[in-house]
């Protein structure tokens, strides 16, 4: 019960980690599916709907509720401790994102049991999303409009609180030129969640209208509009591209520091970098749509645009590299998934920048190149960021170190099987293989490349498996992780492993980037307090997010399935959380300075 009612960030961090675990492991399961009808030509293992509902369902559940999730992991176990507070701003409104971020994953996954997945895609295009068959009992698209939109909806107010925890909660002495690496993506990270997430909600919204209520937007023979789909869907998903590679920026930039011992190679121009990042990454969502016919000006200034975008990244790659010249580097898991990620991330940025040409786009989209460059940025940049963040952060989240040794088992399984998988498919795209295809031709040289791909795949999963085995080994072990395993540089290294719910027992004085090792440089053995020991607000438990959730679940299915008593009800659920809350002053709890006295002497 007391996972479920938590508003604590770093439970509710665990709570996000486990979730997005598991559709993790679903998503790859369906990855592997696709590869097998893939490992030889002419297969009928899964056809037609079956390979659609597949291609549909691992973009969608990766993308929304394995990456994001596991992304807001992090962002809550970590960012409070980085900047010194106490929690989140709002750990209410904290909760209450979690489970609808989960009940929307739920939402999408049922679709399996209930008359078929989606089948359009993990972008939905219109007007395939927007047909509509009366006769039959599919609901798959329906699904995913209503699932995103819940878990969506759970996200954006995530990001909002993570905004005002970050300009509103750090500690003295934490300018924003002093805040970690990792603090910085997310404030941005955050900031593009806040713009960009209404332009999916806007076309989500329009297109449950012509599903569910015979509205006209997408569709062609009512006089709808299906390019005005594409063009709502990248303006948010070029950014969510950002949204999920930035915190693996930062991961990678906390680590090669750390693991280093060396200061960040030019942290100015890394937050600059950053920002600017963010900034175009609003500017060049029509690259995904140079075949549709919008003309030369405007695929040319995309173009210019997307190119632009090379610029500070290419200033981040170097920065991790002047960081790593001439530091004492120590090889630990972490930093093993850290520095691979270097490479990797840029040869996926090349095929990026080739990508950019509208004349070479005509050839090479919607072919197996896209999908090898896609997975590239997103597998071998996102994915090796946060298995790099879990080596490093596991002992503060949970109080156990992780195996080193099967952490290189799974960090070479993994990461050959990666280049095994995604490297071939360069050539099979260049070769002119289409995308989204149960099968192809024998005889043209497709043969070799999909076989050793699908080996990779394999590979991939076997070295997922090696990480699981490392969790549970590690969680049968008893808490006693050192604080600062790694002698780290930044804040959430100066208190107890696992952080106490208060965090800090006293709100530390920053005076410096890197706020402890500038203490442990100055020869002090622990942060100079910002103020006197006294007694501590915390906030109290509460089960209202989860029964709202809850309601909003139940009252997608009466919209979805048009029995509006259904609806109704869900919607009593939710109006009756929101007027409980409203009318219940909760003022929380104390923790008294004897009691922190009695719990450090204990740990």
């Amino acid at each position: 019960m007391d996972w479920l009612t938590t508003v604590d960030h770093k439970k509710i961090g665990i709570l996000y980690l486990i979730a997005g675990g598991f559709f993790f492991l679903i998503g790859g399961l369906e990855a592997i599916l696709i590869r097998i009808q893939l490992a030889f030509p002419d297969q009928k293992i899964f056809v037609g709907d079956a390979f659609n509902a597949l291609t549909t369902m691992h973009g969608t559940t990766m993308i929304f509720f394995a990456a994001m999730p596991i992304i807001f992991a992090f962002m809550n176990a970590i960012v409070p401790l980085q900047i010194g507070a106490r929690d989140v701003a709002f750990p209410f409104v904290n909760a209450l994102g979690l489970w609808l971020f989960f009940f929307g994953g739920v939402m999408l996954n049922v679709s399996w049991f209930l008359g078929g997945a989606p089948t359009a895609g993990w972008t939905a295009y219109a007007p395939l999303s927007a047909i509509v068959d009366t006769t039959s009992a599919y609901h798959g698209v329906d699904f995913y409009v209503l699932g995103l939109q819940i878990a969506g909806l759970g996200t954006l107010i995530g990001g909002i609180n993570f905004l005002v925890t970050i300009i509103n909660m750090r500690a003295p002495g934490m300018t924003y030129m002093r805040m970690p690496m990792f603090t910085w993506t997310a404030f941005i990270t955050s900031a593009l969640i806040l713009f960009a997430f209404p332009a999916i909600t806007v076309g989500l919204v329009e297109l449950m209208f012509d599903r569910m209520f015979g509205g006209a937007f997408f569709e062609i023979s009512k006089g709808g509009n299906a390019v005005l789909w594409e063009h709502l869907f990248w303006i948010f998903g070029h950014p969510e591209v950002y949204i999920l590679i930035l915190p693996a920026f930062g991961i990678i930039s906390e680590i090669v520091s750390t693991f280093s011992k060396k200061r960040l190679f030019g942290y100015s121009s890394m937050v600059f970098a950053t920002a600017l990042i963010g900034f175009l990454g609003f500017m060049v969502w029509v690259h995904h749509m140079f075949t549709t016919g919008i003309g030369p000006i405007g695929n040319a200034i995309f173009a210019i645009a997307t190119m632009a975008i090379a610029v500070p990244t290419g200033v981040k790659i170097f920065n991790w590299l002047f960081t790593l010249w001439g530091g004492q580097i120590t090889f630990s898991t972490a930093n093993m998934f850290a520095t691979a990620f270097i490479p990797t991330f840029v040869m996926g940025g090349v095929t990026g920048v080739m990508l950019a040409v509208p004349p070479a786009d005509y050839q090479y989209h919607d072919t197996y190149f896209v999908v090898a460059h896609f997975h590239y940025v997103i597998v071998g940049g996102l994915v090796l960021g946060l298995f790099a963040g879990l080596y490093y952060w596991w002992p503060k989240m949970f109080g156990r170190m992780l195996s080193e040794t099967l952490g290189k088992v799974h960090f070479w399984t993994f990461f050959i099987g990666f280049h095994l998988t995604f490297f071939p498919q360069h050539f099979l795209g260049l070769m002119g293989m289409p995308r989204r295809v149960f099968t192809y031709q024998p005889g043209v040289g497709l043969e070799e490349g999909n076989f050793v791909s699908t080996i990779g795949a394999f590979l991939m999963g076997i070295g997922t498996i090696v990480f699981l085995i490392n969790a549970i080994v590690a969680a049968r072990k008893p808490k006693n992780a050192p604080a600062d395993p790694w002698d780290g540089r930044t804040l959430e290294w100066s208190i107890p492993s696992p952080a106490p719910e208060y965090n800090f027992k006293q709100t530390p004085l920053v005076r410096g980037l890197d706020a402890l090792w500038k203490e442990k440089m100055a020869g002090n053995k622990e942060m100079t307090p910002a103020e006197p020991i006294g007694s501590i607000h915390m906030p109290s438990a509460s089960i209202l997010p989860l029964i709202f959730s809850i309601g909003f679940f139940i009252a997608g299915f009466g919209f979805m399935y048009h029995t509006y008593s259904v609806a109704i009800i869900g919607g009593g659920i939710m109006l009756a959380c929101m007027f409980l809350r409203s009318v219940y002053d909760d003022k929380g709890f104390h923790i008294e300075p004897e009691e922190l006295e009695d719990k450090g002497a204990k740990a």
